[in-house]
């Protein structure tokens, strides 16, 4: 089976083996067995300080081997062998203020590249990856935004801080507004089993939602409001944020009347293990329109379908998706997504999919007295509306397909890894990504993709 690339998997595996080998040895060393209060960062760091700083850094390798490709195009994924290393760095840092205000600045840089430039797959391989891999490794602002927590009663909780919440003790009860440049992935259709490139899952359409279309520049910012209303059993978020001026664009458009995304997510905890997210958004920007792009096409007023030629400023894109998971009483969690967006307007912002179903989950490692480490899978099947593929299936390009033919089928994806504890906060995972009809093309594929990753926290 030529899509087997068989020394490749073997070494993947090999380094795998070794890994979780060194982690036992390491957690043996230690003067008490791995548990759930073990450090899980490089540095210590003190709940009670107004200051913060930490940092991260993740390395991804990925490679796959040589598979059937009849024919492909400038954005298909090459189906020669491919090896490509990504790294991401971030250093975060807030203060505390009085009236429960926080200041978070976080510094960045993504560099590297993904296979094939990330281009050719809806359901890219590595979410750490800049989509646009002109914009070099030069460190930039991530996040720089004011967060604001309006008590509303005087029970109190405790809380984990983060690199988003600096606070130990928040209100049960409460407002939360913030302000400024973010990731609205960061608190929209967040699931704590599949939201982490870091420890979790690497593909693009299992850590987010692939028909969720949020607001965000190549890089996966913007500037935005948000504002939150959390209760023990339920929580309401809304949020506006600014799209970028061109399809996977480095700049925003700041014309608000003109362009803007609207963002509501209701969070619902209907029993002690169970979290349900349901979301709605509507992107309004200088989109194109697949239909208006194949007319063109087929009159003969282009060589081929262009939607950037049919481009124009008031449309709207508008979704729904739907988020849950469940923590069983031991170490097991599961979790699904779904989503769906309209097909007629050009996807714009995050990748090409039009609809979307996942479901998936993680075993912890405390069966086998490896408290830290994790065991995921997951399966994603991506489709495109009846217009957005007919557009591709004429020769047309999106920012990220276009093989230049398309024999249509969903793009089906099956992801695994396994993450171990090295030491304090150092992490190694190796993984593996089965694709089926790469690009929603049946001509193509499979393609099996090898994943090793090293992550500390600091």
């Amino acid at each position: 089976m030529s899509w087997w690339p068989s020394r490749s998997f073997l070494w993947s595996f090999s380094w795998l083996v070794l890994v979780i080998v060194t982690g036992s040895v390491a957690a043996r060393a230690q003067s008490s067995p791995e548990s759930s209060s073990a450090e899980t960062t490089v540095f210590h760091h003190a709940n009670d300080s107004r200051w913060s700083l930490s940092g991260q850094v993740n390395v991804i390798s990925q490679t796959h081997g040589r598979f059937v490709s009849p024919y492909h195009g400038d954005n298909s994924l090459r189906p020669d062998p491919e090896q490509a290393l990504s790294h991401l760095w971030t250093i975060y840092t807030g203060v505390q203020l009085p009236a429960h205000t926080e200041l978070l600045f976080d510094v960045e840089s993504a560099g590297g590249r993904g296979l094939s430039d990330a281009l050719g797959l809806a359901g890219f391989t590595n979410l750490d990856v800049v989509r646009n891999p002109t914009l070099g490794a030069v460190p930039y602002i991530a996040r720089a935004m004011v967060h604001v927590t309006v008590p509303i009663g005087r029970d109190i909780v405790d809380a984990t801080p983060n690199a988003l919440t600096l606070a130990a003790h928040i209100p049960v009860r409460r407002l939360e507004i913030r302000a400024g440049k973010l990731g609205m992935a960061d608190f929209f259709d967040v699931n704590t089993v599949g939201s982490d490139s870091h420890l979790q899952f690497t593909n693009w359409t299992i850590d987010n939602n692939g028909a969720y279309d949020y607001a965000a520049d190549t890089r996966g910012y913007t500037f935005a409001a948000i504002v939150e209303y959390d209760t023990p059993v339920w929580s309401l978020r809304f949020g506006e944020a600014l799209m970028p001026t061109v399809a996977n664009g480095i700049d925003l458009d700041w014309h608000i009347a003109r362009a803007h995304a609207d963002n509501v997510e209701i969070e619902l905890h209907p029993a002690t293990r169970l979290v349900v997210r349901m979301l709605g958004y509507a992107n309004h920007a200088n989109m194109g329109n697949y239909d208006e792009a194949i007319s063109r096409f087929l009159a003969g007023r282009t060589s081929r379908p262009d939607i950037v030629a049919s481009r124009q400023q008031g449309r709207v894109k508008t979704g729904v998706g739907a988020n849950a998971e469940y923590a069983f009483p031991r170490a097991v969690r599961a979790f699904a997504r779904a989503g769906w967006n309209e097909g007629h307007n050009e996807s714009f912002a995050y990748t090409e999919v039009n609809n979307s179903a996942q479901v998936g989950g993680d075993v912890r490692g405390t069966l086998w007295n490896r408290a830290l480490d994790r065991l995921g899978v997951a399966i994603v099947s991506n489709g495109l509306s009846a217009e957005h593929r007919t557009y591709l299936a004429l020769g047309g390009e999106g920012f990220l397909l276009g093989d230049g033919a398309l024999r249509y089928g969903r793009e089906n994806i099956v992801e695994t890894y396994y993450t171990a504890h090295l030491w304090r906060g150092v992490f190694a995972s190796g993984g593996l990504q089965y694709i089926h009809h790469p690009g929603y093309n049946q001509d193509r594929g499979p393609v099996l993709v090898q994943m090793l990753r090293l992550h500390a926290d600091f």
